[in-house]
């Protein structure tokens, strides 16, 4: 085995692997006899079929393929270690192939990047003030009436009855910009709200007096700074099929109410739902403050480079997250892809500079870790496996998953990371 290395400008470090034709032989080999198992070849048992004849089969190329990806998996271990013994090196290293042919030496890169010196910023005594707490009744009182309405009871209305505010009506949308139907503007068995102001504002009061069946046509004019940016201050055209009428009865806001929601009185929820929504304000004001501690700690921070790998790698890990937030609601990532009229590459693009920002961040806990030797013992880690453990008991394949060295490292890595940001709460937030 071959193996040079080459430092680029410390940055990164790039490791040459080459194996020779006899050094690829007995995983070639391997490879055979793994696609023997799967393919049936006849005149031979599963897994015995000799090495010239699943060549022929498959095809050398298929199977060098194959050998290459067991013989990387085999050796850039070895090779990372030797060759990065005594650097600093950061971030998941990215592996290349850059020679592969049929019966030819196999040669394939590995990328390392490698930390960046760091002058750190400024992180203590920062003199961050949180706003001061407070819930109006008003705000109470909008939670109150989202809870009634979550609890009304609704009947089809039938005969000739017609749309009345506070009904729920079930529609057909079709859209169009100058005749020409809007991209992802028509929808079918949607429920609108009268009195609610869905889709825009006036949206449901063109829907008052219509009666089952029928189709309602007209125009509304979206507001300048509608977050559809295709639709935004222009005049669209709507046209809305009633399929379903309900007539809504809603609960008296009293103590009944209360009670069919957990809570002694009417008092009590009441104090209830203001201490939901000021402990929701309190979150939002600590992750405002974090937020700002680290703008300032990065503002005053030297990188000497940021390892563009990182950087790929939470543009990709960012992407994962949106496109899960998508599915949770029930959403097609593809779909999402053509409604903001965006590629995936723009996407990666847009995402960058969020990306480097998390990627900055993430060194700069690193280096506070360093300084102030701020450590997660073992203990720690399995006190908190442990209290996963006991949510997801039921969930056999998630259990063997926490099982693993690699997600009681991630544990670790995040209880870490925790730490050192309630470290700088205590350092920088005025009380």
């Amino acid at each position: 085995m071959n193996i040079n290395k080459n430092n680029n400008e410390g940055k990164e470090i790039e490791i040459t692997v080459e194996l020779s034709i006899e050094e690829l032989k007995p995983y070639l080999e391997q490879a055979a006899k793994k696609i023997s198992e799967d393919l049936k070849i006849e005149g031979f048992r599963p897994g015995y079929a000799p090495y010239e004849i699943v060549k022929k089969q498959v095809g050398a190329m298929h199977l060098a393929q194959e050998a290459a990806d067991r013989a990387i998996r085999k050796t850039a271990d070895k090779a990372l270690q030797e060759q990065t013994k005594d650097e600093k090196i950061v971030g998941q290293p990215q592996v290349r192939v850059t020679k592969l042919a049929a019966d030819n030496p196999l040669e394939y890169k590995i990328i390392v990047p490698l930390m960046p010196e760091i002058t750190l910023g400024s992180y203590k005594d920062l003199k961050i003030k949180k706003n001061s707490i407070e819930v109006k009744d008003e705000e109470a009182d909008k939670v109150l009436n989202d809870l009634r309405q979550m609890r009304a009871k609704e009947a089809i209305k039938t005969g000739n009855a017609s749309v009345q505010d506070g009904d729920k009506v079930v529609v057909n949308i079709a859209m169009y910009l100058d005749n020409v139907p809007v991209e992802g503007g028509q929808s079918k068995e949607t429920a609108i709200l009268v009195g609610a102001n869905y889709i825009i504002p006036g949206f449901d009061k063109k829907l008052l007096g219509a009666k089952k069946n029928e189709s309602r046509e007209f125009k509304l004019e979206y507001p300048a700074d509608h977050y559809q940016k295709n639709l935004a201050g222009k005049m669209v055209e709507f046209k809305v099929d009633i399929n379903e009428i309900y007539e809504r009865e809603l609960p008296e806001i009293n103590d009944d109410l209360a009670k069919i929601l957990g809570m002694k009185d009417l008092a009590v929820l009441k104090e209830q739902i203001k201490l939901n929504l000021k402990q929701e304000k309190e979150q939002k004001a600590d992750q405002k403050a974090v937020l700002e501690i680290f703008e300032k700690i990065l503002n005053k921070t030297i990188f000497s480079h940021v390892p563009e790998t990182m950087i790929h790698s939470e543009i990709h890990n960012m992407l994962d997250e949106l496109k899960h937030n998508v599915e949770q609601q029930g959403g097609n990532f593809g779909d999402y892809l053509m409604h903001i009229k965006k590629t995936p590459e723009d996407l990666e693009h847009d995402l960058a500079p969020d990306a480097e920002k998390r990627v900055k961040t993430a060194l700069a806990i690193s280096q506070i870790v360093k300084i102030e030797e701020i450590k997660i013992s073992e203990a720690e880690t399995q006190k908190a496996l442990d209290k996963q453990l006991e949510v997801y008991a039921d969930n056999p394949e998630w259990k063997k998953k926490a099982e693993t060295p690699e997600y009681k490292h991630y544990l670790s890595y995040n209880l870490l990371n925790q730490k050192v940001i309630e470290k700088l709460r205590e350092w920088n937030i005025g009380k």
